[in-house]
């Protein structure tokens, strides 16, 4: 290879195959027999929210510029700045930015025609696509690879129309969160590879953490022919490594790039974990590692849902998935945060939007990856403990915002904080739930009774005494938090008589001789009622506009109501008062009720309500509210694929494992098929 001068360093570069055909583009739009494509080809920057591809360990979400991200979350780093004088997850290094010159200029938006992103679901690739003049077309393809939880790949094919000289850059650039940045270049040098690593190396906002990026080029030529790199280190904001190639009309150029990103929060040594995972990956190669990654996804959708009949609410579904299944990971303690690895909404917190919304369609699709998500509430049952000491409780008060040191992280100007404990009875009703549907015995005895003991030594100190029937539970936020500093919430209420239940239950299974005050205390919690039978959702409440279900969560999933009368009573009486711009549970809920109780018709206007509103350009991703901004809210995923999963599909959580209660379909849906459930991955079908 030549020797660059000046500015410029020589480096060589290992070869490594590509795929052939990895490269084939999806279909080009929303055809009527295709639900697994999201198609973007009409982008306006000042309207775009992005699309995320995350493996439940990095999150990097898209960006209207060609060949960039617009930013990468980390999962299970957190640390201490911005919002609320609390922790908040980590943003870190932009490991698979990329730049582009053609002829010596550098590409942007008004560069660019065709442009176009696609995201291919089943294997969890975003593909952009464009041309830049009458010059070249290029193809970018983006993932987090599955089977690698700290690394992304890209693949880039780009196709000259004419002769013409590309200059392709991989970059890395650094959030201004991080601190003390160094940048570095290495050589792993080999006598028949030489491999070439670009990595940053930071701290956290507070110095609590290391963290460290790495990348490397794969090119498909041999080695010792590869093209002549050149690293340029602009700042402690920004380097890169770059390659000039002219490329005569008609011949396409492919080549990749790989790279890792990881903290001290998940291994001791992240600068030299960061290094060594891109050198495997890249010594894997890129054929296998998108043999790998697509096979990790395959394996993911073996558990899928299909409505014959309705292929855009297939799409929809399956990007309820996607979303939920790209946050979430087997085998940690890790939980999901209302946003997933979506961007920082809610500082990457964990609240009940794990346990009551995304935790049960995951329970029934992969039970693996759910187990995940009680793992991490084990892990901080010790916390948990404390948290109730400080209130003046007994057993385990979890906290209403969560991360990994199990300390309430919730700002002092919410009062959620203090009085949302509600909290604690959904983190035990999960526990219960996983155990019927896995029937593991040994993970209730060692896992699930210790959280449900401790949950119901709570609610049995929780509870005032007041006589019998009224074992008041006061001063509390429900699921409806625009009531505050409530007594006797019906949600609340109705979680600690469930959550005390399940703990006399798991304690008869394991032979042991239950708490005898939890069942007293079980039976004298009040659910309150108007004077005409209508559930009443709290002591004060007169009928005022809600934002979100709390009284219908009785019927389902708590099963605390289950007279079909009264049900419908309550559904009646609270959906006409659901705030237009409450979150998506809401309808979601709604929609379980009225799908049981055979009002298809009703039951598919809440289904739409629940999530349609709340979709955003370009790719339609949700956002928390009808009208909001603040995508992806895999909340609202959750809720929409149990009322798709749990309404319209029947499927139900019992002491018998998991059974199919009769249901009603839409008009214009032939069936539905939900595939995959359960530790037996049985299939269910409504026709």
């Amino acid at each position: 290879m030549k020797k660059l001068h000046a500015c410029t360093i020589l480096f060589g570069l290992l070869f490594c195959a590509i795929l052939k055909g990895y490269s084939q583009q999806p279909p080009t739009g929303k055809t009527t027999n295709d639900a697994w494509h999201i198609v973007a080809d009409n982008i306006d920057p000042a309207n775009y929210h992005g699309i995320t591809v995350a493996n439940g360990m990095i999150g990097l979400v898209s960006s209207p510029e060609p060949m960039k991200v617009k930013d990468v979350v980390l999962n299970g780093a957190y640390d201490n700045y911005g919002r609320g004088r609390v922790s908040n997850i980590l943003k870190g290094f932009n490991f698979m930015n990329m730049n582009l010159d053609v002829d010596g200029k550098r590409i942007g938006r008004a560069d660019i025609s065709d442009y176009k992103q696609v995201l291919d679901m089943h294997h969890a690739q975003l593909t952009t696509s464009y041309d830049v003049g009458d010059k070249i077309t290029v193809s970018h393809t983006l993932m987090a690879l599955r089977h690698l939880p700290y690394s992304a790949l890209s693949i880039i094919e780009i196709t000259a129309k004419k002769d013409v000289t590309i200059s392709p850059m991989a970059v890395i650039e650094t959030p201004e969160i991080l601190q003390d940045v160094h940048n570095l270049y290495a050589e792993i040098d080999r006598p028949h590879v030489l491999i070439p690593l670009l990595t940053s190396v930071g701290k956290s906002p507070s110095g609590k953490y290391t963290v460290a990026a790495s990348s490397c080029f794969i090119f498909e030529e041999p080695h010792g022919s590869e093209p002549d790199l050149i690293h340029e280190d602009w700042d402690y904001n920004m380097h890169l490594l770059k390659f000039s190639k002219k490329l005569k009309a008609g011949v396409t150029y492919k080549f990749a790039i790989v790279g890792t990103l990881i903290s001290s929060a998940h291994t001791i040594d992240a600068h030299n974990e960061a290094e060594r995972l891109t050198i495997f990956a890249a010594l894997e190669r890129t054929e296998r590692l998108l043999k790998r990654h697509n096979e990790a996804w395959d394996k993911l959708w073996a558990s899928d849902i299909t409505i014959e009949g309705d292929v855009d609410a297939t799409r929809d579904v399956h990007a309820a998935m996607y979303h939920l299944y790209s946050f979430g990971r087997e085998g940690t303690a890790l939980s999901l945060s209302p946003m997933g690895l979506s961007g920082l909404g809610y500082n990457g917190h964990v609240f009940w939007d794990t346990e009551l919304w995304m935790y049960p369609p995951m329970l029934l699709l992969h039970p693996e990856i759910a187990k995940s998500f009680l793992e991490f509430r084990y892990q901080l049952l010790d916390e948990a403990k404390q948290n109730a000491f400080s209130h003046g409780y007994q057993g385990a008060m979890y906290p209403w915002e969560s991360t990994t040191t199990g300390q309430e992280e919730t700002p002092v100007w919410a009062l959620t904080g203090p009085f949302q404990h509600h909290i604690t009875g959904c983190v035990g009703w999960a526990a219960w739930q996983y155990y019927l549907v896995t029937k593991d015995k040994t993970w209730l005895r060692d896992r699930g009774w210790p959280i449900l003991k401790e949950v119901a030594d709570f609610w049995a100190s929780r509870v005032e005494r007041n006589g019998p029937g009224k074992y008041d539970i006061i001063n509390v936020i429900g699921a409806n938090e625009w009531e505050e500093n409530i007594d006797n919430n019906a949600f609340t209420n109705g979680m600690a008589k469930t959550a005390l239940g399940y703990a006399i239950d798991a304690a008869k299974e394991l032979g042991l001789t239950p708490n005898p005050d939890w069942a007293l205390v079980a039976e004298n919690i009040p659910i309150l009622k108007f004077p005409d039978g209508t559930t009443r959702e709290n002591a004060t409440y007169n009928g005022q506009t809600i934002k979100q279900a709390d009284v219908n969560l009785l019927a389902y999933p708590l099963k605390v109501i289950t007279d079909p009368a009264q049900v419908k009573k309550d559904l009646d009486y609270y959906e006409p008062r659901m705030a237009k711009d409450g979150p998506a549970m809401g309808n979601a809920i709604l929609t379980v009720s009225a799908a049981r109780s055979g009002d298809a018709d009703r039951a598919y206007g809440l289904w739409v309500n629940s999530y349609k509103p709340n979709e955003v350009p370009p790719f339609g991703v949700l956002a928390e509210c009808a009208g909001g901004t603040n995508p992806y809210f895999a909340t609202g995923a959750g809720g929409f694929l149990q009322a798709t999963i749990m309404g319209f599909g029947g499927l139900d959580i019992t002491p018998q494992g998991i059974v199919q209660l009769k249901t009603k379909l839409p008009k214009k849906w032939k069936s539905i098929t939900i595939t995959g459930i359960g530790v037996e991955k049985k299939t269910f079908v409504v026709k």
